[in-house]
C-alpha cells in the first residue's frame, strides 16, 4: 500500500492502491462537503493516527473500496491533527464522535455511520 507516499506526495489527495482519498482539514471545507452532498453522497472517514484499530479499519477500506468516485467521494480526516473539524462533524451532522468512524452524508444529513470493526465498504454500499 502506498498510503504514506500519497499522504506526503500529493496535496489534498491520499493515493491508495484502490483509489483516491480526498483530505479534509478545515471547517470551511467540511461545510462545502456537506453542501456537495446534495449533488452526490460523500463519505468521511475519521482516522486516529495513534490507534491500531483505526489503522486496521483504514486498511480494510483501502483494500475493499470499489465505489466509483462519480457515485461517492471519500474523504479522510486525521482527527488528531484536526480535532476541531472532528468536533464540528459531530455538531453539524448530529453524530456522536467515535474513532475510527465512517459517516455517509447525503442531502446534508448523515444517513449512515458506524465505527471500529463495523467499518466496511459493504456497509456504505447498503446506503448508496
Amino acid at each position: 500500500m502506498n498510503f504514506f507516499k500519497g499522504l506526503f506526495g500529493k496535496e489534498n489527495n491520499i493515493e491508495t492502491e484502490e483509489g483516491i482519498w480526498k483530505t479534509l482539514d478545515s471547517e470551511e471545507q467540511l461545510k462545502a462537503i456537506i453542501k456537495q452532498s446534495f449533488e452526490k453522497p460523500v463519505a468521511i472517514f475519521k482516522h486516529s493516527t495513534r490507534c491500531s484499530i483505526s489503522t486496521m479499519a483504514m486498511n480494510r477500506i483501502d483494500r475493499s473500496w470499489d465505489i466509483p468516485q462519480d457515485v461517492v467521494d471519500l474523504y479522510y480526516l486525521d482527527l488528531i491533527a484536526y480535532r476541531p473539524v472532528s468536533n464540528k462533524i459531530a455538531q453539524l451532522l448530529e453524530v456522536q464522535h467515535e474513532s475510527p468512524q465512517i459517516i455517509l452524508v447525503k442531502d446534508g444529513k448523515a444517513i449512515y455511520h458506524t465505527s471500529h470493526s463495523d467499518i466496511s465498504t459493504e456497509g456504505v454500499k447498503g446506503y448508496v
